[in-house]
Protein backbone atom coordinates (compact mmCIF):
# COMPACT_ATOMS: atom_id res chain seq x y z
CA UNK A 1 0.00 0.00 0.00
CA UNK A 2 1.57 3.20 -1.23
CA UNK A 3 2.13 5.78 1.12
CA UNK A 4 -0.45 8.48 -1.07
CA UNK A 5 -3.63 6.17 -0.42
CA UNK A 6 -2.66 6.20 3.64
CA UNK A 7 -3.07 9.72 3.32
CA UNK A 8 -6.39 10.01 1.50
CA UNK A 9 -9.43 11.16 3.47
CA UNK A 10 -12.51 8.75 4.29
CA UNK A 11 -15.53 8.91 2.83
CA UNK A 12 -18.84 7.56 4.00
CA UNK A 13 -22.58 7.60 3.23
CA UNK A 14 -25.31 7.93 6.01
CA UNK A 15 -28.38 6.31 4.61
CA UNK A 16 -30.99 8.03 7.07
CA UNK A 17 -30.73 11.22 8.98
CA UNK A 18 -31.36 8.95 11.95
CA UNK A 19 -27.79 7.24 11.48
CA UNK A 20 -26.19 10.50 10.90
CA UNK A 21 -25.38 10.35 14.94
CA UNK A 22 -23.19 7.51 14.48
CA UNK A 23 -20.35 8.73 12.47
CA UNK A 24 -18.31 11.80 13.50
CA UNK A 25 -18.78 14.49 11.34
CA UNK A 26 -16.52 17.73 12.78
CA UNK A 27 -14.10 17.48 10.39
CA UNK A 28 -15.55 16.52 7.61
CA UNK A 29 -17.53 18.01 4.52
CA UNK A 30 -21.24 16.77 5.06
CA UNK A 31 -23.05 17.01 1.38
CA UNK A 32 -27.27 17.35 2.19
CA UNK A 33 -28.98 15.30 -0.39
CA UNK A 34 -32.56 15.77 -0.73
CA UNK A 35 -33.19 14.92 -4.41
CA UNK A 36 -36.97 15.44 -4.42
CA UNK A 37 -36.50 18.09 -3.92
CA UNK A 38 -35.10 20.70 -1.55
CA UNK A 39 -31.74 20.36 -2.60
CA UNK A 40 -32.38 20.85 -6.55
CA UNK A 41 -34.40 23.75 -5.39
CA UNK A 42 -31.68 24.96 -3.60
CA UNK A 43 -29.36 24.64 -6.28
CA UNK A 44 -31.39 26.47 -8.68
CA UNK A 45 -32.61 29.31 -7.02
CA UNK A 46 -29.02 29.98 -5.85
CA UNK A 47 -27.75 29.40 -9.46
CA UNK A 48 -30.61 32.10 -10.77
CA UNK A 49 -29.30 34.70 -8.44
CA UNK A 50 -30.97 34.33 -4.77
CA UNK A 51 -28.69 35.94 -2.52
CA UNK A 52 -28.59 33.52 -0.81
CA UNK A 53 -30.87 30.95 1.01
CA UNK A 54 -31.91 30.36 4.70
CA UNK A 55 -32.78 27.06 5.65
CA UNK A 56 -35.01 26.40 8.66
CA UNK A 57 -36.37 23.57 10.63
CA UNK A 58 -39.83 24.96 11.09
CA UNK A 59 -42.71 26.50 9.52
CA UNK A 60 -43.22 28.52 12.30
CA UNK A 61 -39.64 30.01 12.14
CA UNK A 62 -39.82 30.29 8.57
CA UNK A 63 -42.67 32.94 8.66
CA UNK A 64 -40.35 34.79 11.56
CA UNK A 65 -37.28 34.74 9.77
CA UNK A 66 -39.01 35.70 6.20
CA UNK A 67 -40.40 38.90 8.35
CA UNK A 68 -36.99 39.48 9.85
CA UNK A 69 -35.24 39.67 6.34
CA UNK A 70 -37.44 40.63 3.67
CA UNK A 71 -37.39 37.12 2.21
CA UNK A 72 -39.63 35.24 0.39
CA UNK A 73 -41.06 32.12 2.31
CA UNK A 74 -41.12 28.77 1.01
CA UNK A 75 -42.02 25.33 2.37
CA UNK A 76 -43.81 22.05 2.01
CA UNK A 77 -44.95 18.88 4.14
CA UNK A 78 -45.45 15.97 2.48
CA UNK A 79 -45.24 17.66 -1.07
CA UNK A 80 -47.88 20.51 -0.31
CA UNK A 81 -47.18 24.37 0.30
CA UNK A 82 -47.45 24.87 4.06
CA UNK A 83 -50.00 27.32 4.79
CA UNK A 84 -48.83 31.10 6.00
CA UNK A 85 -45.93 30.14 3.25
CA UNK A 86 -46.06 31.92 0.12
CA UNK A 87 -44.03 29.47 -2.10
CA UNK A 88 -43.35 25.98 -2.32
CA UNK A 89 -40.14 23.42 -3.48
CA UNK A 90 -40.45 23.64 -6.67
CA UNK A 91 -37.64 24.21 -8.32
CA UNK A 92 -39.50 25.94 -11.85
CA UNK A 93 -41.15 28.08 -8.80
CA UNK A 94 -37.64 30.02 -8.63
CA UNK A 95 -36.89 31.25 -12.32
CA UNK A 96 -34.57 33.87 -12.43
CA UNK A 97 -36.78 36.98 -13.13
CA UNK A 98 -38.79 36.10 -9.79
CA UNK A 99 -35.69 34.91 -7.37
CA UNK A 100 -32.73 37.11 -8.47
CA UNK A 101 -31.19 39.34 -5.86
CA UNK A 102 -33.91 38.10 -3.21
CA UNK A 103 -33.34 35.85 -0.04
CA UNK A 104 -35.48 32.69 0.11
CA UNK A 105 -36.41 31.00 3.37
CA UNK A 106 -37.65 27.52 3.00
CA UNK A 107 -38.00 24.90 5.24
CA UNK A 108 -38.93 21.48 3.90
CA UNK A 109 -40.28 17.72 5.09
CA UNK A 110 -36.48 15.90 4.87
CA UNK A 111 -33.40 18.12 3.35
CA UNK A 112 -33.68 20.86 5.52
CA UNK A 113 -34.14 19.24 9.03
CA UNK A 114 -30.87 16.82 8.03
CA UNK A 115 -28.60 20.15 7.88
CA UNK A 116 -29.86 21.35 11.00
CA UNK A 117 -29.04 18.28 12.62
CA UNK A 118 -25.51 18.16 10.98
CA UNK A 119 -25.53 21.87 12.33
CA UNK A 120 -26.13 20.57 15.71
CA UNK A 121 -23.54 17.67 15.73
CA UNK A 122 -20.81 19.87 15.11
CA UNK A 123 -20.71 20.02 11.47
CA UNK A 124 -17.97 23.12 10.18
CA UNK A 125 -18.67 22.59 5.65
CA UNK A 126 -22.00 22.06 4.63
CA UNK A 127 -23.02 22.00 1.02
CA UNK A 128 -26.03 20.93 -0.74
CA UNK A 129 -26.05 18.38 -3.28
CA UNK A 130 -28.72 17.05 -6.16
CA UNK A 131 -28.18 16.42 -9.90
CA UNK A 132 -28.92 19.69 -11.45
CA UNK A 133 -25.68 20.92 -9.73
CA UNK A 134 -23.46 17.65 -9.23
CA UNK A 135 -20.76 18.90 -11.18
CA UNK A 136 -19.83 21.49 -9.10
CA UNK A 137 -20.43 18.89 -6.24
CA UNK A 138 -17.76 16.98 -7.32
CA UNK A 139 -15.03 19.55 -7.96
CA UNK A 140 -15.60 20.60 -4.29
CA UNK A 141 -14.80 17.35 -2.83
CA UNK A 142 -11.78 16.47 -4.81
CA UNK A 143 -10.24 20.04 -4.25
CA UNK A 144 -11.08 19.85 -0.05
CA UNK A 145 -8.76 17.41 1.10
CA UNK A 146 -10.78 16.55 3.83
CA UNK A 147 -13.03 13.88 4.88
CA UNK A 148 -16.73 13.71 3.41
CA UNK A 149 -20.27 12.59 4.47
CA UNK A 150 -22.90 12.05 2.02
CA UNK A 151 -25.76 12.57 4.07
CA UNK A 152 -29.36 11.16 2.23
CA UNK A 153 -31.76 13.54 4.01
CA UNK A 154 -34.44 10.06 3.01
CA UNK A 155 -38.12 10.54 3.82
CA UNK A 156 -39.05 11.07 7.48
CA UNK A 157 -36.02 9.40 8.03
CA UNK A 158 -36.44 6.32 6.30
CA UNK A 159 -34.36 5.26 3.56
CA UNK A 160 -34.94 6.02 -0.18
CA UNK A 161 -33.31 5.40 -3.66
CA UNK A 162 -33.27 8.57 -5.51
CA UNK A 163 -31.07 10.17 -2.21
CA UNK A 164 -28.54 6.88 -2.30
CA UNK A 165 -28.27 6.94 -6.46
CA UNK A 166 -26.69 10.70 -6.07
CA UNK A 167 -24.75 9.59 -3.60
CA UNK A 168 -23.46 6.70 -5.80
CA UNK A 169 -23.11 9.39 -8.43
CA UNK A 170 -20.72 11.42 -6.68
CA UNK A 171 -18.79 8.34 -5.28
CA UNK A 172 -17.64 6.73 -8.67
CA UNK A 173 -16.55 10.28 -9.53
CA UNK A 174 -14.20 10.76 -6.31
CA UNK A 175 -13.58 7.70 -5.29
CA UNK A 176 -9.65 7.70 -6.63
CA UNK A 177 -9.17 10.93 -4.23
CA UNK A 178 -10.98 8.96 -0.93
CA UNK A 179 -10.02 6.19 1.23
CA UNK A 180 -13.53 4.36 1.35
CA UNK A 181 -14.22 1.44 4.01
CA UNK A 182 -18.03 1.71 4.16
CA UNK A 183 -20.60 -0.76 3.18
CA UNK A 184 -23.31 2.27 2.13
CA UNK A 185 -20.81 3.89 0.13
CA UNK A 186 -20.49 0.71 -2.12
CA UNK A 187 -24.04 -0.51 -2.35
CA UNK A 188 -24.86 3.13 -3.34
CA UNK A 189 -22.34 3.07 -5.71
CA UNK A 190 -22.80 -0.06 -7.10
CA UNK A 191 -26.68 0.84 -7.54
CA UNK A 192 -25.82 3.94 -9.31
CA UNK A 193 -23.40 1.66 -11.75
CA UNK A 194 -26.14 -0.66 -12.51
CA UNK A 195 -28.92 1.84 -12.74
CA UNK A 196 -27.29 4.69 -14.63
CA UNK A 197 -28.06 4.11 -18.40
CA UNK A 198 -31.27 4.01 -17.57
CA UNK A 199 -31.77 6.12 -14.86
CA UNK A 200 -35.01 8.03 -15.83
CA UNK A 201 -36.95 4.62 -16.12
CA UNK A 202 -35.70 3.01 -12.97
CA UNK A 203 -36.44 6.46 -10.82
CA UNK A 204 -40.34 6.36 -11.67
CA UNK A 205 -39.89 2.85 -9.49
CA UNK A 206 -39.44 4.34 -6.78
CA UNK A 207 -41.64 5.15 -3.35
CA UNK A 208 -40.91 8.80 -3.41
CA UNK A 209 -41.92 9.04 -7.20
CA UNK A 210 -45.05 7.85 -6.98
CA UNK A 211 -46.21 9.69 -3.88
CA UNK A 212 -45.06 12.94 -5.53
CA UNK A 213 -46.15 12.14 -8.86
CA UNK A 214 -49.62 11.96 -6.67
CA UNK A 215 -49.65 15.57 -6.90
CA UNK A 216 -48.69 16.05 -10.18
CA UNK A 217 -44.86 16.98 -9.82
CA UNK A 218 -43.55 14.25 -12.52
CA UNK A 219 -41.50 17.18 -14.20
CA UNK A 220 -40.63 18.37 -11.29
CA UNK A 221 -38.62 15.33 -10.65
CA UNK A 222 -37.08 14.98 -14.16
CA UNK A 223 -35.54 18.12 -13.70
CA UNK A 224 -34.34 16.84 -10.06
CA UNK A 225 -32.80 14.02 -11.94
CA UNK A 226 -31.39 16.29 -14.52
CA UNK A 227 -27.43 16.66 -14.25
CA UNK A 228 -25.72 20.13 -14.33
CA UNK A 229 -28.97 22.37 -14.76
CA UNK A 230 -28.28 24.74 -12.18
CA UNK A 231 -24.35 24.75 -11.59
CA UNK A 232 -24.33 26.33 -8.55
CA UNK A 233 -22.23 25.28 -5.63
CA UNK A 234 -24.59 25.98 -2.12
CA UNK A 235 -22.53 26.29 0.92
CA UNK A 236 -23.37 26.96 4.28
CA UNK A 237 -22.01 30.09 5.88
CA UNK A 238 -23.13 32.22 8.59
CA UNK A 239 -26.76 30.71 8.80
CA UNK A 240 -27.65 30.85 5.12
CA UNK A 241 -26.72 29.11 2.16
CA UNK A 242 -24.96 30.96 -0.51
CA UNK A 243 -23.64 30.27 -4.11
CA UNK A 244 -19.60 29.88 -3.68
CA UNK A 245 -19.40 29.06 -7.32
Amino acid sequence: MSENKNTKPSLHTVLTPQLLDLYEIKDSVVVIIDVFRATSTIATALYNGATKVIPVDSPALCIEVGKQTGGITAGERDGKIIPGLSYGNSPSEYPRSFIENKTLVITTTNGTKLLHMALKQGAKNIITGSFPNFSKVVEFLKSQNAPVILGCSGWKNRFNIEDVLFAGAIIEQVKAHFEIHCDSSFMANQLYMQQKDHLTDYIKTVTHWHRLAAYGLEEDMLYCISRDTAPSLPIFKEDALINQS
